[in-house]
């Protein structure tokens, strides 16, 4: 009986909802909703185009063996920025890199993000269109993850980004072409699955000193300000190929200079100041040991010289009176006195 009652009350919960709204030939009573009669359901249309995931990139984000703590919490920042994202398993270090074609293939994957590490101190990242291109290739600096202190800010996980680009991105063809690709890489389809229908971060990309700066900040509702969320990294952009993970080049960075040659000019600077301080020691010790020469004597200089006059040698065969030493200089007077007195009377 229970059950039979369930199934009434839904039965007639299902019915109250299929009332739709008066047509526009129906007019509404004027008095109102009668009294035991619902309030009659509204729907609001869907979207135009019916709330359809279309864009389906989807970006694989993985590393090369070797990277350190600091690399594997960047690759981990962005994986939780980019809802639209796949991961995968570290790709040896033999692998060729043509070799993520096909794993991005088997991911159903057509953009890829690559970080690949050598000397286990240089990091390169890699944004690829995949199988075919354009891919470019960069060097990483001054990387700072979302776990650190500085970054105060916080945004809803898996919402939708705005993404601000410098003006220079339209100045330059190169500069045109990253941007592009950062425009399909960054940006979370709408519709995704994984995604949040939320505005409330902000993607930056700035050229400043022949790098791209990334940055991510949190709009805030109240004031419109921004707060630093982070990652935080700096693009040194190396080479654009027009394949994807290599091919033909079609622009290579003349202001770039690889980690091995800048290690090595700071090694040679070290080495030319020390060089230069043992030159200097060297020199003093060389000023030390030099002869001095010897100025020729001049005649004129003895014209105004008199010899001294001779004294006679005398030598004193009695031994001097030891005088008495005293410290207190009123008992030296009184002893003077004293002589002197003896002196007076023997004279009297």
């Amino acid at each position: 009986m229970a059950a039979k009652r369930k199934r009434a009350a839904l039965a007639a919960g299902k019915a109250k909802r299929a009332r739709s709204a008066p047509s526009a030939g129906e007019a509404a009573p004027a008095g109102g909703p009668e009294r035991g009669v619902p309030p009659q359901e509204y729907s609001i249309p869907p979207q135009r185009n019916g709330g359809k995931w279309k864009n389906k990139e989807r970006v694989l984000i993985f590393s090369s063996r070797g990277i350190n703590f600091r690399t594997r919490h960047l690759m981990q920042d962005l994986r939780t920025l980019m809802p639209h994202s796949k991961a995968d398993t570290k790709m040896d270090r033999k692998d060729q890199l043509f070799v993520i074609n096909e794993v991005c293939e088997m991911k159903n994957c057509n953009k890829c993000i690559f970080f690949e590490a050598k000397k286990k101190q240089d990091l390169y990242m890699w944004f690829s269109n995949t199988p075919q291109g354009p891919s470019a290739k960069f060097l990483v600096q001054n990387v700072h993850t979302l776990a650190e202190l500085k970054m105060t800010g916080n945004c809803l996980r898996g919402s939708r980004p705005l993404l601000s680009f410098d003006p220079l991105f339209d100045q330059e063809p190169h500069y045109a072409l990253l941007k592009e690709l950062f425009i399909q890489i960054f940006s979370t389809p709408q519709y995704h699955p994984k995604s949040q229908p939320f505005v409330d971060h902000v993607f930056t990309f700035t050229i400043t000193d022949e790098r791209i700066w990334f940055r991510n900040y949190q709009i805030i509702e109240e004031d419109a300000s921004l707060v630093e969320i982070g990652p935080r990294f700096v693009l040194n952009l190396i080479k654009i190929f027009q394949g994807s993970f290599g091919g033909p080049t079609l622009y290579e960075n003349p202001h770039y200079q690889s980690p091995n040659m800048h290690r090595r000019l700071i090694r040679l600077s070290v080495a030319a100041k020390f060089r230069e301080k043992q030159q200097v020691k060297e020199v003093q010790k060389i000023k030390k040991k030099g002869t001095k020469v010897l100025v020729e004597e001049d005649p004129t200089e003895v014209v105004f010289e008199t010899p001294a006059e001779e004294k006679p040698v005398e030598i004193q065969l009695v031994k001097p009176e030891s005088k008495p030493i005293i410290k207190d200089k009123k008992k030296l007077r009184k002893i003077q006195r004293k002589k002197q007195k003896k002196l007076f009377r023997t004279e009297g």
